[in-house]
């Protein structure tokens, strides 16, 4: 369907069925009319039945944390082509759903996100060995699955009591109880085995 005058104007609710049967009720968010594309919020509870919609759907996406009325909510925001909505009739006009003066931004939960992920990039970053083989760390990532483990410069700290010097072979394992000396030297022979058989020749 061609749009004309202002039906996909920004801000109204329309009422559509699709070309695969598909009906919802939803607000405009944006019209691009050169492509014919509509982003639109999907009202709650609307949508009555979905058709295998990756024909005309880009993409669909989940909002989270802007303008929403109450912490958790999510937006249900689809990308689709105006020309398989088949009718559809204006039931509101409302305003721009993206003035900025009427969203809301639950900072606390942002911030939150952010300290999480850099958090997590932290943890992420001293797991990875500088100055070391491959080798040191494929020995490093297997122990890390099972052992607490950190690189203390090119030596692997176990249980922050066990010392595994290069070259990383079993006699190289150091300090700690003789049963967790033991259990780190299994983990080492077993991952040296393993690599020496997916890659023969290249770990000795």
């Amino acid at each position: 369907m061609e749009a004309g005058g202002e039906e996909f104007a920004i801000g109204v609710v329309i009422s559509a069925k699709t070309t695969l049967g598909e009906e919802f009720e939803g607000q405009i968010v944006a019209f691009d009319r050169p492509s014919n594309l509509l982003v639109i919020h999907i009202l709650p509870k609307s949508l009555v039945f979905r058709a295998p919609i990756w024909l005309f759907i880009l993409r669909e996406l989940s909002q989270e944390g802007v303008g929403r009325a109450e912490r958790g909510e999510r937006r249900n925001v689809r990308v689709l082509n105006a020309n398989y909505i088949r009718e559809f009739s204006v039931v509101s006009k409302g305003d721009d759903p993206l003035d900025p003066a009427g969203c809301t931004l639950d900072l606390d939960a942002i911030y939150a996100r952010e300290e999480a992920a850099l958090r997590q990039a932290e943890i992420e970053a001293e797991r990875i060995g500088v100055g070391v083989t491959p080798e040191a760390q494929s020995i490093f990532d297997a122990l890390s699955k099972t052992l607490p483990v950190q690189w203390d410069k090119t030596d692997i700290i176990v249980m922050k009591e066990v010392r595994v010097r290069s070259p990383y072979m079993p006699e190289n394992v150091s300090g700690g109880t003789a049963a967790a000396n033991e259990r780190v030297k299994k983990v080492i022979d077993f991952e040296r085995k393993r690599l020496h058989a997916r890659v023969p020749g290249q770990f000795s």
